[in-house]
This record gives structure tokens, sequence and C-alpha cells, in this order.
């Protein structure tokens, strides 16, 4: 029994125990490549997304707009060209610019439509822009404009921004359950393979016990071939995903979906660690999945 036992160790030693092209695992390739994309473009989006938040932040910050409501004789533009002339005195105040009814009624067009202006008394309104260094507070500007006996009110905006802080973590929380979801799954579909890939082996992993090869050398010959594999189709994945991003960053450059999510050149380093991430995910998946399995079934080829 020991001959034709120690014929077959020798021609296993010929070849490698996980031949290095399987075209059955070529699916498994692809699984794990289309995982890594969405990993990665999920990665990019949240990067994305926060540099957009952060933008809208800073631009709510710096800026206030005043609507002016006017006294006695004076018309409303005359009350708003007054009021700006005021409020570019006050100190942290940068650019103040009184809005045309024209360009207010721009404003209102895409919530109102054309029908119901001509009926509805436009509103005059002072943009102001902040110094960004030290801006006004609210209490200088309401204060400079009742010392001048302007009537007005102020919106600083703090209502979108709670909006926009809102969705960002909105953001991050769904980008970080993809993250989640994809990981769990990428370690399932290395546990179904590393699965397969020892039942279609059994006989081989029976010779190789009888020999004397413990249950650490198999497991580290089943870890070896999917991190590497899982490497190559994480390569694969992070290309695609920065040429994606690449095409959308240059072909769409006028469009809203790039001003909602200004993709930058640095994003791309990210990318980087995916594939090194899910060939890890992969080696100790299938480590760990080999090494149960061994152990639950006392090295019986036909049980494993």
């Amino acid at each position: 029994m020991i001959g034709p036992l120690l014929s077959r160790f020798q021609n296993l030693r010929a070849r490698d125990l996980l031949p290095r092209q399987d075209e059955r695992e070529v699916a498994l390739h692809y699984v794990i490549g289309v995982l890594c994309f969405l990993a990665c473009m999920a990665a990019l989006t949240v990067m994305a997304s926060d540099r957009a938040a952060a933008g809208w932040s800073r631009d709510i910050h710096a800026e206030v707009t005043v609507q002016v409501r006017p006294s006695g004789l004076e018309s409303g533009s005359v009350a708003a060209a007054r009021a700006a002339e005021v409020l570019a005195g006050v100190k942290g105040v940068g650019q103040v610019t009184a809005l045309e009814p024209e360009k207010a009624k721009d404003l209102i067009k895409p919530w109102l439509g054309d029908a119901v202006l001509d009926d509805l008394p436009i509103p005059n309104l002072v943009e102001v822009r902040l110094d960004p260094r030290h801006p006004a507070s609210l209490h200088d500007l309401k204060t400079a404009l009742s010392t001048q006996d302007i009537d007005a009110s102020i919106d600083d905006h703090t209502v979108w921004l709670k909006d926009v802080q809102q969705s960002a973590l909105t953001i991050r929380l769904l980008s970080l359950g993809i993250f989640l979801i994809i990981g769990s799954a990428t370690a399932a579909v290395v546990g179904f393979a590393t699965r397969a890939g020892l039942t279609a082996r059994a006989n081989i992993v029976e010779v190789l016990s009888l020999c004397g090869a413990s249950d650490i050398f198999i497991a580290e010959r089943f870890q070896n071939r999917f991190a590497r594999m899982a490497f190559e189709s994480g390569l694969l994945g992070a290309g695609l995903a920065a040429l994606a991003m690449t095409i959308i960053k240059i072909t769409g450059r006028s469009q809203s979906f790039t001003l909602a999510l200004p993709f930058s050149w640095p994003d791309l380093l990210i990318l980087i660690p995916c594939p090194v991430l899910v060939a890890l995910t992969a080696a100790v998946t299938a480590r760990m999945v080999t090494l149960k399995l061994l152990g639950g079934s006392g090295h019986r080829g036909g049980e494993i």
C-alpha cells in the first residue's frame, strides 16, 4: 500500500497542488474584481462627497442674505442700496451687493415659476460676503443696520448648513455599510471557492496527509493561491474604478454630477491599498476555512 501512495506523492510533487491556471475559477476572478470595483467607487464617492460638503459649508458660512423693507417714501431699490452701503463699512465684511429686482426674480423663479411672479412683491435683497479669516458676526450686522434705522432681517443660512452636514453624514454611513457588505461578500465567495477546491482535490489532500503534511502546510497552499488570485482581481477592479473616475472627470466637467461629486486626481491614491486589502481578506478566509474543514474531516478524503 505504501508503494502506490509514494508513487502518487511523487506525481504530486511534479505538479502543483493548486495549478496556476484553473478555468473553473474564471467566474471567481470576475466576482472578486466586481466587488473590488464597487468598493473603490464607494471610497471615491465618499471622498468626493466630503469635499463637496466641505465646500458647501464654507460657502454657507461665508455668505449672508439681508432682506430690506423700505420705510417712508423710499423705494425698495433705494433701501437696499443704503443697506449695502452701511454693511460694506462693517469690519469683517468683504463684498456687498444689492440685488436688482430682475436678479431676485431669477432666484425665485425655480421655486414659483413665471406665472405668479408678476403678482408677487419681489423682496429687496442684499448679498453679503464675509471675510473668511475674520468674519463679522450677525450681531455686528444687525447693530449696523439698526443704528441707521434700516428695517431688515438677516438670514445666515444655518438651516441649509444642517442639511448639508446631515447629508454628508448619511453618505458616510451608507458607504461604510457598503464596505462591510462587500467585505463579507468577498469572504463568503472565497470561503465557498476554498471548500470547492478542497472537495475537488480531496484525494490529493489525503495523500499529503498520509505522507506527513500538516494541516497548516495544506492550508498555506490554499491561502497563497487565493491571496494571489484576489490580488490580481483587486488590481483589475481598482484599475477599472480609476478608469471610470478619469472618464467622469474628463467628460463631465460642466455637468451637475461633477458639481455634486467633485472628484480630484489625488483621490486615486486611495485605490492603492485595495488589492492588498482584498488579498488579505482572501488569505485569512481561505486559511480559516481550510483548517476548519481539515480538522473536522479527520483527513478522510471523501468527507472533506
